[in-house]
């Protein structure tokens, strides 16, 4: 690990998380100078480590998984069996140790470990605690358990998403996960700030449920003032006409929309086709979204003549709104990443070579770091327990031979 200046250097975290919610926030913390410890077992490993592709050459195991290791860079990993008295033991004691604790369980298994705020205080009366899960800590859904995808499925996000004679269409991954997460960190550092000036601890109680509503706050609002329920209107949007997604000749798509009448004349004009901006039924926002089967049908036969990205490059030089549709590998070389350093090589040990994804947010003075690629499984715990706890070798020992580490 690096020892750069970083702006939470001295942080000490310790997570008891698993899968997205609770690890990204973790990731975020130490990308920025926190000592974060992350905690799993060998019988019960974090579920990215063996669930979720891809793996190491196609091979699933608890080392060779990507999804784990893009959500767990820069941390130290440990295994403790926390169904043992000693696995409790030292659980509490890195409690004791930790400024933050970041845990994304179901409600009451913090507590039937011993380990939930009320306990965690006592052991540590400054100590800050996230708890991160699909419904919060309360009411009457608070033991439901779920993935992302069924989540922003009852967060309203699918029911807005497809064709208005189709099925709701279920978003590509957790994508509330990382709503939640982000939130998640931002509500972390203001109760860690409130602790550095006041010495008090706190309890976070994060329901990523409640946090992916803001990305419908358009739609509620509707609701609320006059009863409007939004429904799926494929790729169409109530202020913008065209707003649609177009194939271009090299097979790649453009994404395109035009939110002004004075916009749509640029694009007029852009696509050689000036006339279009005074036809009466494309020249006012109304009128383009009546004749939109007409509109798109032009559209679709310029930009069939057109490559994605150069067509992207003309409307925007023309303040049009357009973006090629990426593709999983654009994302690897597209300029601008690369410029911002979003990919971070580092040396994994069981992976090899890996981009680690850094957190899309940097500071001036304390520039964040990818540290280290993601820990195998217990690859920490000597470290961990022996140096940041002080465990003496003969201590450790006996932790290890009663299964504290299994």
């Amino acid at each position: 690990m690096s020892a750069i200046s970083q702006a939470l250097s001295g942080v000490k975290v310790v997570e008891f998380g698993a899968y997205a919610a609770g690890p990204h926030i973790g990731k975020m913390l130490a990308t920025f100078g926190a000592t974060v410890v992350h905690v799993e077992s060998h019988q019960r490993p974090d579920g990215f480590r063996n669930e979720y592709p891809p793996f190491k050459d196609g091979r699933p195991g608890p080392d060779r998984s990507g999804c784990f290791a893009i959500f767990n860079d820069s941390k130290y990993g440990v295994t403790l069996d926390l169904k043992t008295d000693v696995g409790i033991a030292l659980a509490q004691r890195l409690v004791g140790w930790a400024d933050i604790v970041i845990e994304n369980m179901r409600p009451e298994v913090m507590s039937r470990l011993g380990l939930d705020y009320e306990k965690a205080r006592k052991l540590n009366p400054g100590i800050v605690m996230i708890s991160s899960c699909n419904m919060g800590q309360t009411g009457p859904r608070a033991q439901t358990p779920g993935f992302g995808s069924q989540l922003s499925a009852l967060a309203g996000f699918c029911g807005l998403t497809g064709s208005p004679d189709g099925p709701p269409m279920l978003l590509y991954g957790p994508y509330i996960d990382f709503i939640a997460s982000t939130l998640g960190a931002t509500a972390v550092l203001a109760a860690l700030d409130r602790q550095r000036r006041t010495g008090q601890g706190a309890w976070v109680d994060l329901a990523q449920y409640e946090s992916g509503l803001m990305f419908v706050a358009g739609a509620l609002l509707d609701y609320h003032t006059s009863g409007g329920i939004a429904d799926r209107a494929c790729n169409s949007n109530p202020n913008a006409a065209p707003h649609d997604a177009y194939q271009c000749r090299d097979g790649q798509w453009l994404a395109l929309s035009c939110w002004t009448d004075d916009e749509f004349g640029r694009f007029a004009r852009t696509v050689g086709r000036p006339e279009l901006a005074v036809e009466p039924r494309f020249a006012t926002l109304e009128q383009r979204k009546a004749n939109g089967p007409e509109l798109d049908a032009i559209i679709a036969q310029w930009t069939l003549t057109q490559d994605a990205a150069a067509a992207a490059t003309l409307f925007q030089a023309a303040r049009v709104h357009a973006y090629p549709v990426s593709t999983i590998a654009d994302l690897f070389r597209d300029p601008q990443l690369l410029y911002r350093r979003i990919w971070r090589r580092r040396l994994h040990g069981a992976i090899g070579d890996l981009s680690c994804y850094f957190s899309a947010f940097e500071l001036s003075d304390t520039p964040g770091e990818v540290m280290a690629a993601a820990p195998l499984i217990g690859e920490h715990n000597a470290l961990v327990f022996q140096e940041f706890l002080g465990l003496t070798e003969k201590q450790y020992a006996d932790y290890q031979r009663q299964g504290a580490f299994a």
